[in-house]
């Protein structure tokens, strides 16, 4: 399916580099569990910005295991803090299991999943910066029956090439795969497309 440019960067004329960039999102082929949908992007970060949501579905499950956003902007004036004309913004979720979100080292796995996924998928990326956050719920009083729940967030982002986009959303949507417990893809499986409006 064809992803198409908002008519907000239409409007404010979007580089034909960025459109063809945006395009080329797309083409990315993901995991059969994740479905990627277009949301609205950001309109005050960066002049010309798209951005899309995604949801790690299992068959025995009604809700997603993991969900997130992928937000790329695009600004030709680069912005000190970026290092480059090209950001990507990251968010990630997903639950735990209660003994797994209290351990104290999770922050500093997930952020290990994160930049481990940029090292070993050779793309270049630089200012990478970001939290991870673990949240642990424990009910009392007339919730006392409910299971402790945990949940792992981790925001991110980084600079990018406009001309690598396509391969750092394929990593992400990777990570939320990895964050959510599925395991990789066995070698010669090749996923589906996943971009759907």
């Amino acid at each position: 399916m064809v992803l198409h440019v908002s008519s907000r960067q239409a409007r404010r004329g979007a580089p034909e580099q960025f459109s063809r960039c945006v395009q080329a999102l797309a083409q990315v082929r993901t995991r059969p569990e994740v479905t990627l949908l277009e949301i609205p992007a950001p309109q005050r970060i960066a002049p010309n910005s798209t951005a899309l949501s995604a949801d790690v579905m299992l068959p025995e499950s009604e809700d997603p295991v993991a969900t997130g956003r992928f937000i790329v902007l695009h600004d030709p004036a680069e912005p000190e803090a970026w290092d480059g004309a090209w950001r990507v913004v990251t968010y990630a979720t997903c639950q735990l299991d209660a003994e797994m979100g209290a351990d104290p080292l999770l922050p500093e796995v997930g952020w290990s999943w994160l930049s481990d996924a940029l090292d070993d998928a050779g793309v270049g990326y630089r200012a990478l910066g970001g939290t991870v956050t673990r949240i642990v719920s424990e009910s009392f009083g007339s919730l006392a029956d409910k299971d402790a729940s945990a949940e792992l967030e981790l925001r991110a982002s980084w600079t990018v090439s406009g001309a690598e986009l396509g391969d750092h959303l394929l990593l992400w949507t990777e990570l939320l795969c990895t964050i959510a417990g599925l395991p990789p893809l066995p070698d010669g499986v090749v996923p589906l497309p996943g971009i759907r409006r």
